[in-house]
């Protein structure tokens, strides 16, 4: 089982005072000689993960807000680290997919560990249409995609690579720079409906699982996840491929799964500007019902029930503290590693 985590940014981390605070002072000059303080939680942050157990890390890309650039705060940080892998996001439409393949070995040649492209296929209209892209829906969304990671594949694993498609067309194209590893960079996405898990089971070479739109309970949540990687399965079958699963479950300790929900539920609400508790349990429920919360004897049995589904990623939503970080790493990332 591996494990991994988001780069504290405002688009995906709450429950943070130090993200709030970077968020609200993001329209202002810093004072002198002092750095964004999402780099300096992020090097803190993820340091502490790196030396806890963690595998990998989510760099989220939001262009149309306070978060700063994806790629440049993986390579900011990732490139410090001995053990975590940079999964950066990346959305087809936005950048060329040439540029994709160089931008992506240079940050697979400056991390010990790698990196790998989290594809993001939908987002807000306004935001591509903002930064040059665009937009498409449905099966031509999928359909340039596809594309788009055949070009990084042909350029990351051939010394010059010709493409003809519906999107994209290139004659000898080629890179000066190989990826730093032996495998090139893997691909990661996430898509619920037909065509969505049709392109990744064509694809991709990892499925971050949706929950279930009706779960309300942790068993919801287990039959939902096993319904799915059974489904993709018999997909990836008959496209004669094999896909790989990870989740993002909300990770908390605490006496009882009860008292964890409600007091990751009251740290969130500290820092978030429009405090709303039922809101924020609606958005929330699915992560926090995973069964990742409480005692860590309850969290690790419930892992080993995903493991046995053949789930091999948890990508933690959790409280974006150091110290909890490495308390996670101690009491539920090593020993869980440890156990298989």
């Amino acid at each position: 089982m591996q494990f991994g985590l988001y780069a504290p940014i405002p688009m995906a981390t709450v429950g943070s005072g130090e993200i709030a605070k970077a968020h609200a002072e993001a329209l202002n000059p810093l004072p002198a000689g002092s750095r964004d303080l999402q780099l300096e939680h992020s090097l803190n942050l993820l340091q502490a993960a790196d030396r806890s157990g963690f595998d990998l890390c989510l760099f989220a890309e939001r262009h149309l807000g306070t978060d700063l650039s994806a790629w440049l705060l993986a390579g900011a940080v990732a490139s410090q680290l001995d053990h975590i892998r940079a999964l950066v996001a990346i959305h087809p439409g936005l950048l060329d997919p040439v540029l994709t393949a160089k931008m992506s070995v240079s940050l697979d040649r400056m991390c010990k560990a790698g990196m790998a492209l989290n594809i993001v296929n939908g987002w807000f209209d306004e935001e591509f249409e903002m930064f040059g892209g665009t937009i498409l829906h449905g099966e031509a969304r999928y359909k340039r995609a596809s594309e788009f990671i055949s070009v990084l594949r042909g350029l990351w694993e051939n010394e010059k690579f010709s493409f003809s498609g519906e999107f994209f067309n290139y004659e000898n194209a080629h890179l000066l720079l190989r990826p730093g590893h032996e495998r090139s960079p893997e691909i990661f996405s996430v898509s619920a409906g037909d065509e969505g898990r049709d392109f990744i089971a064509q694809t991709c070479d990892w499925w971050f699982i949706n929950y279930p739109k009706a779960a309300e309970t942790t068993d919801d949540v287990l039959r939902g996840v096993e319904d799915a990687i059974n489904d993709m399965r018999r997909r990836a079958k008959d496209e004669g491929r094999t896909v790989r699963f990870g989740m993002n479950p909300f990770v908390a300790l605490g006496k009882d799964e009860e008292t964890g929900i409600r007091e990751t539920i009251e740290q969130v609400l500290k820092y978030d500007p429009e405090p709303d508790e039922r809101k924020l349990q609606r958005r929330m429920l699915p992560a926090l019902k995973a069964g990742l919360i409480g005692k860590p004897e309850t969290i690790l049995k419930q892992i080993g029930r995903y493991r046995d589904m053949g789930l091999e990623l948890i990508l933690c939503k959790m409280i974006p503290d150091p110290d909890n970080i490495s308390r996670i790493g101690q009491e539920i990332v090593q020993p869980a590693k440890q156990a298989h």
